[in-house]
């Protein structure tokens, strides 16, 4: 590990928690393994915070928050340029430990780091300009007013912001929070996943190395069991912003006033019509599928396609599958370990569901290794199957076969998860009649669903989401309007 995060480290070996600007180990004296993926082997361990340390963060918070909001617009942007470099520049490191923490491919790691430090980077530009407007309004644009009255509107901060990132993009997800958060005024408690705890500490170390005052952002360490609801219930969270799955929901129904912004699960669709190129077609579902072994919440992770071009269409995807690398993150194949030995249960239990129902694996008979599960094309899936329905969050791509588009449509809006969606076809106009059809928060036309460019707005709808994310979307979350009104005499004289 490079010296620039030697302090990180504690003398027992495990990683020490952050607050107050501080590198401290809980006064718990527990630590929390961290699983490596691809051994099941511990890995490394992190603090197991009390709930005391939870509060001395918040409190470390709030009183930064205040110093904070007063800082100029410039300086906060000045501010996450600096981290921005200092990701770029120490980077390597926190791809390594993301490829034993997570089992992420290591060019992939090594790029999500990068494209973390570029999202600051736009965050810090795109907010001088945000929130370097204001609104003034004079009073008799309204019927009957006179001109008595002038309000100015402006954006000031929430306070204090919690985040919490999910495994699979864990600094990505991370940096989208805290990005905006600080531009706006706010600070921010963040409680990493337990994989990726390590590599969301070592970014935090690039933040405090570019100078942040201390208390701005406090990073707490621990099972989401354990603290979990304390954070998110906690009496001084004036927002939060989390992406994970269905835990969210229940975040959801015990934060009553608080502003939540939040990205769940998904069973992206996609809806191959007659008329669609099938080549390319093919090409964009195994990518859209099987990148991260399938792990994104904007996998495609069911194929709704039209019976009269099935037979040809899914020969191509086997196809592609087939020419798929399977085995370490390390040596960068393409098919990687998944999170955890419960979830690569989990997946295998719905690919067994669907066999025993009467679904045809294309791929051959389902393979694993620990887990390590080989990628499998699930065909001729029917309603009364589990993976119609539910999201494996793995190397598996359920295909159903429908008479026609208003078929694949229904289905797609009859699920709970909403997040994205695409349509394959020739037909601009049958597209978007498509796309305006289909009640998910994004579509895309002739390519797989992604979150990205970062800048663009992305939401979901039903059970996938409250709010919507994207820079600009994000700092527009991340503040509350204020209106001052200036009262000024009744005009003594009148135009002739």
């Amino acid at each position: 590990m490079s010296s620039f995060y030697a302090e990180v480290l504690g003398q027992n070996g495990s990683y020490k928690f952050f607050l107050d600007n501080e590198w401290r180990e809980s006064a718990s004296g527990k630590q929390l393994a961290i699983l490596n993926p691809s051994t099941n082997a511990p890995v490394y361990s992190v603090q197991a915070c009390t709930k005391a340390e939870v509060d001395e963060a918040f409190q470390s918070a709030k009183r930064a928050q205040k110093t904070w909001a007063r800082t100029p617009l410039w300086r906060r942007a000045e501010f996450l340029h600096k981290v921005a470099a200092l990701m770029r520049e120490n980077a390597q490191p926190i791809a390594d430990v993301l490829v034993k923490e997570v089992a992420k491919p290591a060019v992939d790691a090594y790029t999500e780091v990068v494209r973390s430090a570029d999202l600051i980077s736009y965050t810090a530009e795109e907010g001088l300009r945000y929130f370097g407007e204001g609104k003034l309004l004079a009073s008799d644009s309204f019927p009957g007013q006179d001109r008595t009255k002038l309000c100015m509107a402006s954006k000031v901060p929430l306070g204090v912001v919690l985040a919490i990132p999910p495994f699979n993009y864990a600094i990505n997800l991370a940096v989208s929070k805290i990005g905006p958060a600080l531009m706006a005024g706010n600070s921010v408690v963040l409680k990493p996943p337990t994989q990726g705890s390590v590599a969301n500490l070592l970014m935090v170390q690039c933040f405090a190395a570019a100078g942040m005052p201390p208390g701005l952002i406090n990073c707490v360490t621990g099972r989401g069991s354990e603290i979990g609801d304390y954070l998110t219930t906690h009496p001084l969270v004036n927002a939060i912003s989390f992406t994970g799955g269905d835990t969210g929901i229940d975040i959801a129904r015990k934060a009553g006033m608080v502003p939540i912004q939040m990205e769940l699960g998904g069973k992206d669709a996609a809806i191959v019509c007659a008329d669609a190129d099938l080549a390319a077609t093919a090409s964009h579902i195994v990518k859209g599928a099987f990148s991260y072994s399938g792990q994104r919440c904007t996998a495609v992770k069911l194929v709704l396609v039209e019976e009269c071009i099935a037979d040809e269409l899914v020969p191509r995807v086997v196809e592609g599958v087939k020419r798929m690398s399977v085995g370490m993150p390390e040596d960068n194949k393409q098919i990687t370990p998944v999170i955890s030995e419960s979830s690569a249960n989990f997946i295998e239990g719905l690919v067994r569901d669907a066999e025993a129902k009467g679904a045809t694996l294309c791929t051959g008979p389902f393979r694993r290794e620990g887990n390590l599960i080989w990628p499998v094309v699930v065909d001729n899936v029917t309603p009364d199957m589990r993976l119609a329905w539910e999201e494996p969050f793995g190397p598996v791509l359920p295909i159903v076969r429908v008479k026609d588009t208003q078929e694949a449509v229904e289905h797609v809006n009859a699920n709970r998860l909403a997040l994205q969606g695409c349509v394959f076809t020739k037909d601009i106009d049958r597209a978007i009649a498509i796309a305006d059809a289909m009640e998910t928060g994004s579509v895309q036309i002739n390519s797989a669903p992604a979150r990205g460019p970062d800048h663009f707005p992305f939401q979901g709808f039903r059970d996938s989401g409250i709010g919507s994310q994207g820079v600009t979307n994000s700092l527009a979350f991340m503040c509350k309007t204020k209106t001052t009104v200036i009262n000024m005499p009744k005009p003594s004289f009148t135009m002739g």
